[in-house]
């Protein structure tokens, strides 16, 4: 019978007050199933460290609160605790699925509001941009680039070789970029 068996056995079975020696239980139980308690609280709780911490803290509390009522032998006691434990986690998920998760206040100069302006600015500057092409032009840059069209599809639909469609891209592509430049 170990040291920490004695203690357990040892302590008197009297209404728990603080102060009245049941300190040594506490102390006692920590010692020798303060381990085992832990690793079983951690995997209870998702591997949540604080929580289970928090869990075994608070079984041990029971336990002291309860000390004239438990079966002093070890496998009783060890039993006992890791029931009491079990139904902490299980009152403690519970509440979480119930309760709201709390979230912290955000100070509202803090919120980020999508601001349109400047995607319908750019958007106005390259329809004027646009509008600086010659008709075929604009109409090869529609269709590869909005369109997402091949050069050969595009050459297929307006009834032109492919080179004069790549033609047209090539020369609406310079234009564009320095329509864009000296608009900013």
């Amino acid at each position: 019978m170990g040291r920490h068996t004695r203690a357990l056995r040892s302590v008197d079975q009297e209404v728990v007050e603080p102060g009245d020696g049941h300190d040594d239980l506490a102390k006692a139980l920590y010692q020798e199933f303060g381990g085992s308690l832990m690793a079983f609280a951690l995997r209870l709780t998702g591997h949540d460290r604080q929580w289970a911490e928090d869990v075994v803290q608070e079984t041990l509390i029971k336990a002291w609160r309860n000390a004239d009522k438990l079966d002093r032998q070890p496998e009783m006691l060890r039993a006992w605790l890791f029931t009491v434990a079990r139904r902490i986690v299980i009152d403690g998920w519970r509440s979480r699925s119930v309760r709201p998760q709390e979230l912290e206040e955000i100070e509202s100069d803090a919120i980020a509001v999508s601001d349109e302006s400047d995607r319908t600015l750019a958007a106005m500057i390259v329809y004027e941009a646009l509008q600086g092409l010659s008709p075929e032009q604009r109409e090869a840059i529609q269709q590869t680039y909005l369109r997402d069209r091949t050069v050969n599809e595009v050459a297929a639909t307006l009834g032109v070789p492919p080179g004069t469609v790549k033609s047209r891209i090539h020369h609406a592509v310079r234009a564009l970029r320095r329509a864009l430049r000296e608009r900013g």
